[in-house]
């Protein structure tokens, strides 16, 4: 054991001494394989961030969450687009229906989306998205207010004009004034502010979730959103009760739909039903192909580092077969110069990955800074970096290091005199 930590620091010394005098060549290397593990485990943070955006996204719909609504999330073969065209939007009926028959949901939420310009002052919001929501929306859809309330249930009863503006929406017209208590117009009526949501971020499903978006009492959206268009984009959450799983809440809501609706039984549905898990499972194919894609454009560039270490090291071994010839005339066995020659690939091979790693972090600091995205290099990324590091520089530094090892010690010292 003390011989082998021996053989490792003098190893590890004459890599060390190797990587100092040759400057140049020790940054030769070091670039391949920096600019390799900087493409690789860049395209795998994005990656990660990604998934992790979509899926806390995904989470904030709730797993035991059912949506009814006119459009699918998902593509169905046996649909036709101008069939669903013809369909007749979620109406209020359906909600009473689902919330008075249905006996395995816990809450019930109808809301009703539509884009709408906000005003205050001289300040406006174009296009803003409106959501006009019955009191239980706060049971089924995740979020939090960071500022003021939710609305009374009162508020809600009654259709009193009153909103909770998103955090973006807020800034957009408030600026740097706290907006609980102002009065904004929302589709030609005087509104005041009672809370902001928290913001949320960019990235997910939804750029903003709701960051973009405005509630407001179903009660009073009635007052200015037209509820008997066809083309309505509004839509029933129910969440399932404790112990009932998602399709078996789905299942009781078709039927009480199709009743509901008096449809045949030869008759197929008029509706969608939604859920979290079928985004999920779309996505599952996408995270795949991005990693494959990823994998296949870090391993050409950590292909062509690999390439670099192992023509320096060959030109390392000529540098120094006299040096060698000495070593092994001295006693040295090929273990030795084997072990020397690739401790030097993996620690340039190595430091470069970790040159990579920095960069990137560098980057998400920076990228965070400007959009504010929430991106981070995890640990797993790390160490990832520092494997595929030691691979490389185990790989391309083998054959240069064994052909090293198998030189006769006679030649090796004649071919400097050669």
């Amino acid at each position: 054991m003390r011989m082998f930590l021996r053989l490792l620091k003098e190893s590890f010394l004459f890599a060390v001494n190797s990587v100092i005098v040759n400057k140049l060549r020790t940054f030769l290397s070091l670039f391949g394989i920096t600019i390799g593990i900087f493409s690789i485990i860049s395209v795998f943070t994005v990656i990660d961030w990604m998934e992790k955006s979509i899926r806390d996204s995904i989470a904030t719909l709730g797993d035991n969450v059912v949506y009814v609504q006119k459009w699918p999330w998902s593509f169905d073969p046996n649909l036709e687009w101008w069939d669903i065209m013809s369909w007749p939007a979620i109406s209020t009926d359906d909600y009473k229906a689902v919330r008075q028959k249905s006996e395995k949901t816990e809450s019930v939420c109808f809301y009703v989306f539509q884009p709408q310009t906000i005003k205050y002052k001289q300040n406006q919001a174009s296009d803003a998205g409106v959501v006009a929501v019955t009191h239980e929306f706060e049971n089924l859809r995740s979020f939090e207010i960071e500022k003021g309330r939710y609305f009374s249930p009162e508020e809600s009863a009654s259709g009193r004009n009153v909103a909770i503006v998103g955090y973006e929406v807020a800034r957009r017209l408030f600026e740097n004034t706290d907006p609980v208590g102002k009065q904004i117009i929302i589709g030609g009526h005087k509104t005041s502010v009672i809370g902001v949501f928290k913001r949320e971020g960019k990235g997910g499903i939804s750029d903003s979730g709701m960051d973009e978006l405005t509630a407001i009492p179903f009660n009073f959206g009635k007052n200015f959103i037209n509820m008997r268009s066809n083309f309505l984009n509004s839509v029933i959450m129910a969440k399932a009760k404790e112990g009932v799983a998602a399709q078996e809440l789905t299942e009781e809501i078709v039927m009480v739909l199709r009743a509901s609706r008096r449809l045949k039984p030869e008759e197929a549905e008029n509706f969608s039903i939604n859920k979290a898990s079928m985004i999920t499972q779309g996505f599952e194919g996408v995270f795949a192909g991005i990693n494959i894609g990823g994998w296949l454009i870090g391993g050409f560039a950590i292909l062509v580092g690999g390439f670099g270490i192992a023509n320096i090291m060959f030109v390392s071994v000529r540098e120094r077969t006299n040096i060698i010839g000495i070593q092994k005339a001295l006693g040295a066995k090929r273990f030795f110069i084997l072990w020397e020659f690739l401790t030097e690939s993996v620690m340039l091979s190595v430091i470069g990955g970790l040159l990579g790693v920095i960069m990137i972090f560098i980057g998400t600091l920076f990228i965070n800074y400007l959009w504010e995205l929430n991106m981070h290099l995890t640990f797993s990324n790390v160490i990832l970096a520092v494997m595929i590091s030691g691979v490389i520089g185990i790989v391309a530094g083998y054959a240069p290091a064994y052909s090293a090892s198998r030189m006769n010690p006679v030649d090796a010292i004649g071919y400097s005199f050669g």
